[in-house]
């Protein structure tokens, strides 16, 4: 979203946003302890990333652990991690012969694309697909899975097992699980 979006959705819905535009005096980003007094002075609860490239620094997934979510366009942990992103994904999941694919809402950790998985959707990965045909469905999923899961955070309905593993429990019946 163009920042002018940001902020003209910012207006709309009374959210406070916090803009820090990239600069060439700080290459590698906004400092954590900056970013992380910006979250506390606003009380964030959760984070949420969406196309974003770059680490989390530790500092940050310590001070909101099980709170930070992201999304990755392949079933992982196939085609993830450094270098896997945008229509380099959709390029492997075809080259590699996959019959399917489809995003991923994990928990961020320290690594790229190796928190826990909390939700998937499958897509399939037709013969004649191209990597803009793959990326078109799998982004059509993207939206769906990571709003039911935004929901279900937001919500409270992430269980998590003994072994470390997130489930969602279902709206309707808290003992059933999707």
């Amino acid at each position: 979203m163009r920042r002018s979006g940001v902020r003209e959705a910012q207006r709309l819905s009374g959210i406070p946003v916090v803009l820090f535009p990239r600069s060439k005096s700080a290459p590698e980003g906004v400092p954590t302890a900056q970013l992380l007094n910006a979250l506390r002075d606003l009380r964030v609860d959760f984070v949420l990333l969406a196309g974003y490239l770059k680490l989390i620094p530790g500092e940050l997934v310590q001070a909101y652990p099980r709170s930070i979510l992201n999304i990755h366009p392949s079933l992982l942990p196939a085609f993830g991690g450094k270098g896997y992103y945008g229509l380099k994904v959709h390029k492997a999941v075809i080259a590699s012969g996959a019959r399917y694919s489809g995003p991923t809402v994990h928990f961020v950790d320290e690594q790229f694309d190796t928190g826990r998985t909390l939700a998937q959707r499958v897509v399939p990965v037709l013969a004649d697909d191209t990597p803009e045909q793959l990326a078109a469905r799998v982004l059509h999923e993207e939206h769906h899975v990571y709003v039911d899961a935004v929901a279900a955070l937001c919500e409270d309905r992430i269980v998590w097992r003994e072994d470390g593993v997130p489930l969602i429990r279902t709206q309707t019946n808290p003992d059933a699980y999707a």
